[in-house]
């Protein structure tokens, strides 16, 4: 339970980005919290309203500044890119304020790896975690610093680690993620990749061999993976097609078992079975749905996996961290 007499106080850089300003109208709402500032990513920028959040957070964007964001907050979440996460971090940490990072500057282990995705992070700051809510709450409680899990990595590892857990992999044969992404996914910057005439009645790949997520799906799985993301005319949400085999003698009903016991207290895993669960499912949702088909002779097994890449893939899983860290309800502000 929350040991908080009083709510806790948060602030956000990089609340005009499309994660930034879902987490803006999630913290708004949340009854334990206290949104201290709301900074934009920059601190040349000028302050200004977000019009999307009218009558529910009446506050302005400011400019950004870390000094009074490690004087005046508990927690502070970064929605900022990663080279910008890299130097927040530190010194909030340093100067005793929590931070939840929504980039992927602290999620990678291996310094080898950092150095090649994230260069900017030179290092982790003690008191790191992982922060896929359901698998690592113990870390996420006592954390300093809760390293945010990408969007993808978090359909996909939702989906494979209670098999993995259970044994029921063949990391032999590896693991083919087939994924599709809304817009939103791409961040607010425009591009050519972005821009309206060329996504509309469109599907592209992208970041084929060369993905940076797959770094982070291979930390937790152990294993390799094969990753293929797609650009969808959709302005949120993501749908993956995983592609695995089980070991011999795998029976339809240990993959089920594996994941009820895995998810039985879960708030936010939706079991579909054999209904295969579709983007419209979870959009404007925390939940993650996860669907499979199994074919026993040839020991292969089809996963759908679905979430808001904004939701459950961004604000959504950072709220719920953050109601595991200070002694909330996980579903507080998300239910």
């Amino acid at each position: 339970m929350n040991t908080y007499s009083s709510p806790v106080r948060v602030g956000i850089a990089g609340a005009t980005g499309y994660a930034g300003q879902e987490l803006v109208t999630l913290l708004a709402r949340h009854p334990g919290i206290r949104l201290q500032a709301a900074m934009s990513s920059s601190r040349d920028s000028a302050a200004r309203p977000l019009p999307r959040l009218a009558r529910l957070w009446d506050g302005s964007v400011e400019p950004l500044d870390t000094d009074r964001l490690a004087r005046e907050t508990d927690l502070t979440f970064l929605a900022v890119p990663e080279a910008a996460a890299a130097e927040l971090a530190p010194p909030l940490v340093e100067a005793g304020v929590r931070v939840i990072d929504l980039s992927g500057a602290f999620r990678l282990r291996e310094a080898s790896a950092r150095t090649q995705w994230y260069p900017a992070t030179k290092s982790l700051p003690e008191g790191a975690a992982y922060g896929l809510t359901e698998f690592f709450k113990d870390d996420v409680r006592d954390a300093r610093l809760v390293a945010n899990p990408g969007c993808y990595p978090t359909a996909a590892l939702l989906s494979l680690l209670p098999l993995a857990k259970a044994h029921l992999l063949d990391a032999a044969a590896g693991v083919v993620i087939d994924a599709k992404s809304g817009i939103s996914g791409a961040g607010r910057a425009p591009s050519d990749r972005t821009h309206f005439s060329e996504n509309h009645g469109s599907v592209a790949a992208y970041g084929v061999l060369n993905h940076r997520h797959v770094a982070e799906m291979e930390q937790e799985l152990g294993s390799q993976v094969t990753f293929v993301p797609h650009l969808v005319p959709l302005d949120r949400g993501i749908l993956e097609t995983i592609y695995v085999r089980v070991p011999a003698g795998t029976t339809g009903e240990q993959i089920a078992d594996a994941f009820q016991l895995a998810y039985a207290s879960e708030p936010f895993i939706r079991l579909t079975g054999d209904a295969l669960p579709e983007i419209k499912h979870v959009a404007w949702t925390n939940f993650c749905d996860i669907g499979w088909r199994f074919d026993a002779p040839s020991r292969r097994l089809v996963i759908v996996s679905v979430i808001d890449n904004l939701v459950k893939g961004a604000a959504g899983q950072a709220l719920q961290n953050f109601n595991v860290a200070f002694g909330f309800d996980e579903r507080t502000g998300l239910l």
